[in-house]
């Protein structure tokens, strides 16, 4: 069964690059950002960890922890977080997942039915489908999922910019207009009246009678 937004996220327990992983328990009460690649040592897959590892500061200050989950063994990440820090000018400051079982590939749904998948030889086509990205809430919810075929490296600047987008709509009755970015302003829920909406968020700018805009809350 696949893995859809406000389902709870699939807990495991795994190794990693930073010892026994228990995902919930390791997420407390922090956003979590997973991330997953069929296999390391691939050329886009490196330029995509060593994006994250650039962003690590960025995700810390927004509450939110990141993790890596790849398709090979933790002796394999450790030589290839060389690669990356090298690649990415930055440390690789976030667990990266031993995933040779496919525990987290097949609990997430990231692969396709009864995939036939060698235990010996396997290449990332064999797993081209685990190149998914999910935020997870506090609460263990899955927020957001976005998935990317193997020839398309991901935009980490439009997935934290997507993380603050959560962030800033998460249990409140707003929303976010197309292509927004923090500090813009936000689509009050129609769920609201106008007066309830004004009272909540001040002066609306009104452009439609279903389409309200307000100054985002500040704090």
């Amino acid at each position: 069964m696949s893995v859809r937004i406000n389902d709870i996220a699939p807990d495991f327990t795994a190794q990693s690059t930073a010892g026994e992983i228990r995902f919930h328990e390791w997420l407390g009460d922090s956003y979590g950002i997973v991330f997953s690649h069929p296999r390391d040592f691939t050329p886009v897959c490196t330029t995509e960890f060593g994006a994250v590892a650039q962003l690590v500061p960025e995700f810390a200050r927004r509450n939110t922890k990141v993790i890596g989950v790849s398709v090979d063994s933790v002796d394999d990440h450790a030589k290839w977080k060389r690669d990356i820090e090298a690649f990415g000018g930055a440390p690789a400051d976030f667990p990266i997942i031993d995933d040779t079982a496919l525990t987290v590939a097949k609990a997430y749904d990231m692969l396709p039915a009864d995939y036939y998948l060698p235990t010996e030889g396997r290449a990332p086509a064999h797993t081209a489908t685990v190149r998914t990205v999910y935020i997870v809430g506090p609460d263990k919810k899955v927020r957001l999922t976005m998935t990317y075929p193997m020839s398309v490296g991901r935009n980490f600047a439009e997935i934290l910019r997507a993380l603050d987008a959560v962030q800033a709509t998460d249990g409140v009755p707003l929303a976010t207009p197309a292509n927004w970015q923090p500090g813009q302003d936000l689509i009050v829920a129609l769920s609201l009246n106008n007066e309830q909406a004004a009272e909540r968020y001040g002066d609306l700018d009104i452009r439609l009678p279903y389409l309200r805009f307000a100054r985002a809350p500040r704090g």
